[in-house]
């Protein structure tokens, strides 16, 4: 192998050569496996800073059985929620030596599938994955790997592997009783899409279950396609108090869509969103919002890892409790309904 100057890169036989030892006992000296001698010691460790050697993770790998590597598939870093998720596991993880490889899925069952594949021939020793819904094939081929895989998003006792997370349908009740006790009749719910996530499925049914024909919109989850519903949907005429919203991204998109079709937040309609966001506490108005722990379940997934690898204590699912955020884009709606 090459280094970017073109040079070959030195390995463990010419540190052995310019030391005048062994190649097992530089191994011995890099790995601390036996006791050498001082002196060698010196000697080694003058060649390898001479020869500018750096040892290979893969061959580390091989003579220690420990990659030290620990894989996570989300299904995508442009929402805010998962690079939070994700800071918060990994700070742990390298406090204890582990070091975290990212993959994203875009919610696609197969292209999960091969990430995960990928991240198994990588040699991670455990792997964290979003939500419980997964292809046969993903989990015939962890079952095959017999690696731990722990879920997240989702707390669910009954699960298959440890599911650590939060009730999603306890967070869309949550909304709903806050938009319900401020006098909220004529709410419309806005949702992500359905397929491949079975988060929002959970709170959607929740929501049916508590009121069967509830209206529910579905689109893209993304800022633009809320802005874009709305502005289609509040420009009918059409009975509404209140928008749920199973994001605070589609949420955040609503209250634009709000101000550009001249409708004030909350005085002619209430709007609360699920995630609670950092940034939605400072949009116009303050976002209301159930705060969803991602930050600690990334630190509490991040802790059941390292029980797992380090003492053999399989990891338990826990629920993480959630919460409402209130601010100012909701209040009591107006005595006169207004048509939107």
């Amino acid at each position: 192998m090459r280094d970017v100057g073109g040079r070959r890169k030195s390995n463990m036989r010419d540190v052995a050569r310019q030391a005048g030892v062994s190649v097992a006992t530089v191994s011995r000296v890099l790995n601390g496996t036996a006791q050498v001698s001082l002196q060698t010691q010196e000697r080694v460790r003058m060649a390898v800073q001479a020869l500018k050697f750096v040892p290979s993770p893969a061959a580390r790998a091989i003579n220690s059985g420990r990659s030290h590597m620990v894989g996570a598939l989300v299904p995508t870093l442009a929402q805010e929620i998962f690079p939070r998720f994700l800071n918060e596991m990994e700070g742990r993880l390298s406090a204890a030596g582990l070091s975290l490889v990212v993959a994203t899925t875009d919610y696609d069952s197969e292209k999960e599938f091969q990430k995960a594949r990928d991240l198994l021939n990588l040699g991670i020793e455990a792997l964290v994955v979003s939500g419980l819904d997964h292809s046969d094939e993903f989990y015939k081929l962890t079952t095959l790997h017999q690696v731990p895989v722990i879920s997240t998003s989702r707390y669910d006792q009954a699960a298959s592997i440890p599911a650590i997370g939060y009730d999603n349908r306890a967070a869309a009740q949550l909304a709903w009783d806050h938009l319900r006790q401020a006098g909220h009749e004529h709410i419309l719910v806005l949702s992500g899409p359905l397929e491949n996530n079975d988060r929002t499925r959970e709170r959607v049914r929740s929501l049916r279950d508590m009121s069967p024909d509830i209206d529910v919109k579905e689109t893209e989850h993304s800022v633009q396609a809320a802005i874009n519903l709305c502005e289609t949907l509040l420009s009918e005429p059409r009975a509404v108090t209140a928008l749920l919203c199973l994001s605070d991204v589609i949420a955040h998109g609503a209250l634009i869509a709000c101000k550009r079709l001249g409708l004030s937040v909350p005085s002619d309609i209430s709007v609360i969103g699920i995630d609670d966001l950092p940034g939605s506490a400072f949009t116009d108005p303050p976002l209301t919002s159930v705060h969803l722990p991602v930050g600690r379940m990334g630190q509490i997934t991040a802790g059941a890892i390292i029980e797992w690898l380090e003492r053999g204590l399989p990891a338990q699912s826990t629920k993480i409790e959630c919460y409402i955020e209130p601010r100012g884009s909701v209040c009591a709606p107006s005595p006169l309904l207004r048509p939107f």
